[in-house]
């Protein structure tokens, strides 16, 4: 019919975690560490760690902007790759930690992400991040304070 608007598509939504051998504030601090989060994805990472501040990873393949910190609990940034079309908003991303059985709890609550790219991002969660970190958590131990 003319004038009627095509619907939207629908935005994927996806959620994914893994136990990290680490505590909490160790994995907190280290996604929200330049240096750390470069090392323990292999890909450069620059993050500026405040409410407002910029982030990049992957070699600026992943970008956005830090909209919340709960220190040890929760990190909510906004979030798009260069796979994202130039006129899609960016996804939300919700990194949330909780104690579990062998180090922390980590999931990823990642909202609006643009339809048919979320199982990508839920793969690439697991084999760029999760496996990364468990190994890089498992082998570097926080140093004792002196």
């Amino acid at each position: 019919m003319p004038g009627k608007k095509k619907p939207a598509a629908k935005l994927d939504a996806i959620e994914v975690s893994a136990v990290i051998p680490a505590d909490a504030k160790r994995l907190y601090e280290g996604w929200l560490d330049s240096k750390a989060h470069s090392d323990f994805t292999g890909g450069e990472a620059v993050i500026e760690p405040k409410v407002g501040g910029k982030h990049t990873a992957w070699d600026g393949y992943i970008s956005g902007v830090t909209l919340a910190l709960e220190p040890g609990r929760r990190i909510l940034q906004s979030w798009r790759t260069t796979e994202f079309p130039k006129d899609a908003r960016d996804s939300r991303l919700e990194v949330l930690f909780a104690k579990a059985q062998g180090g922390t709890r980590i999931t990823f609550k990642h909202t609006d992400i643009p339809p048919g790219q979320g199982e990508s991002y839920k793969q690439g969660w697991d084999e760029f991040y999760f496996q990364p970190m468990k190994r890089y958590f498992s082998r570097k131990k926080p140093r004792a304070a002196s």
